[in-house]
């Protein structure tokens, strides 16, 4: 997989300007894109995604950093393991402010990480974004629709209408 870009608050209070049943929640990034990555290693942001975002975002490697970012102020710096972990999680992460053109730089590391070139895939996957290696996710992808259907029903809670 890939590197995640965490979603921030629209505006100064924590607001998210959001209506009706969505009220109240994170931004929720949805749908699938293919901007490319030019020389200089900038990738356009989706426009859906620009006014989602917010002032900034955080890119790393395929984890969701939010959430490990809370667990890790609660973590003792007196255990190795956690401190191996911090190490290796918080050096490949980045924050990001996209320039006047919407583009974002994905540095060379996380390019490297995710096997990135010029063709790419960005999905909203809820609360973050993920980019991917177009040919990569188009295997997943291919992989992972002969059990989508199968699955829903366990993954998924019941809702009712």
């Amino acid at each position: 997989m890939v590197q995640s870009v965490e979603t921030e608050p629209f505006s100064d209070d924590g607001s998210t300007q959001a209506s009706g049943v969505m009220a109240g929640l994170p931004p929720l990034l949805l749908g699938t894109y293919t901007p490319k990555i030019d020389a200089k290693g900038r990738m356009a942001l989706p426009a859906k995604f620009r006014s989602q975002l917010g002032p900034g975002m955080v890119m790393a490697r395929g984890q969701e950093f939010r959430r490990i970012a809370l667990q890790i102020q609660r973590t003792s710096m007196g255990n190795k393991a956690a401190r191996d972990y911090l190490r290796v999680f918080l050096s490949g992460a980045v924050d990001q402010e996209p320039d006047r053109q919407g583009r974002v730089l994905v540095p060379q590391m996380l390019r490297d990480y995710a096997n990135l070139g010029s063709d790419i895939v960005v999905i909203g996957v809820g609360t973050r974004a993920e980019i991917w290696n177009k040919q990569a996710w188009e295997e997943y992808l291919a992989e992972q629709e002969q059990g989508y259907s199968d699955i829903a029903d366990d993954v998924l809670p019941a809702v009712e209408f």
